[in-house]
């Protein structure tokens, strides 16, 4: 993982085993001895992509540094069901106390590369990619992300300060797209891109006069985007957006989109089911 995720990671990992354990696992502490070791195995219990096997690594970790980690697979394989994702060997008390906080990171995480897979195999064989959004767990942005890739899908901005997007309640603010595209292109540091939302053909035209380097078609029809596209051509890139259904994906990337954003990925996901088990 990267640096920057690392870090997000770790504090994350603190943040939930200060809120799972507090004082302690009193039920594990009073019944299993302090010097007693075992072995565990963390298992599919469905279908999936997996994600979050470092996070789950840093919980034990956390918990006892002398943890033995030994992943059987890496973050964004495919796996079916009853496949050994990692084996642990060290402190029964840790595995215990860490079992449930490792279980919510990886099904989560896991959860959200599995579906975006499915949104990513949907459109094989298009130019289209699908691209996530800030529609995300607070706090968890990274880790979200994160799986995101895991899955194949490919990283929209990360939050408010990397890129500029505008959208509607900014251009009513400032009076139109081109006083809103012009008033930020004055102020803004060399590199960052300017994104624009519009849900007219109108407001595409106006974004493409201000040079936009990205074209939110948001909540339009098949129609109104395939007209779009051909007004932008490779004046701008181009992203379809508006609660958009798998089942439409390919009608969409039909009329030549580059980017469809699904915050179903992130904030409607379905865990995947994983489970701890004491053994070989």
């Amino acid at each position: 993982m990267e640096a920057n995720l690392i870090i997000a990671a770790d504090k994350l990992v603190a943040l939930a085993l200060e809120e799972d354990i507090k004082s302690g696992d009193i039920t594990t502490e009073l019944l299993i001895p302090q010097e007693a070791e075992i072995n565990a195995f963390i298992l599919a219990k469905e279908d999936g992509i997996v994600a979050g096997l470092p996070v789950a690594e840093m919980v034990f970790k956390s918990l006892n540094n002398s943890t033995q980690w030994l992943p059987e697979v890496k973050d964004g394989s495919k796996v079916i069901s009853k496949t050994v994702l990692a084996r642990i060997k060290g402190s029964h008390r840790a595995i215990l106390t860490g079992e449930r906080t490792v279980l919510n990171f990886l099904q989560r995480m896991s959860g959200i590369a599995t579906l975006t897979s499915k949104y990513v195999e949907a459109l094989t064989g298009y130019k289209t990619r699908i691209l996530d959004t800030r529609k995300t767990l607070p706090a968890h942005r990274l880790l979200d992300k994160y799986a995101v890739k895991m899955g194949g899908g490919t990283n929209h901005r990360i939050g408010l300060y990397d890129m500029v997007m505008i959208k509607d309640n900014h251009i009513k603010v400032a009076g139109g797209i081109s006083n809103a595209v012009n008033q930020i292109r004055a102020n803004i540091e060399p590199g960052i891109k300017i994104e624009v939302e519009t849900s007219n053909l109108a407001e595409v035209k106006e974004a493409i006069d201000c040079k936009a380097d990205i074209i939110m078609l948001d909540n339009m029809t098949t129609e109104m985007m395939r007209e779009a596209i051909e007004l932008i051509g490779n004046k701008a890139k181009s992203e379809a957006s508006g609660s958009i259904k798998i089942d439409r994906l390919k009608e969409i990337a039909d009329t030549g989109v580059d980017f469809i954003s699904i915050g179903a990925l992130t904030h409607s996901v379905n865990a995947l089911d994983i489970g701890l088990y004491i053994g070989d």
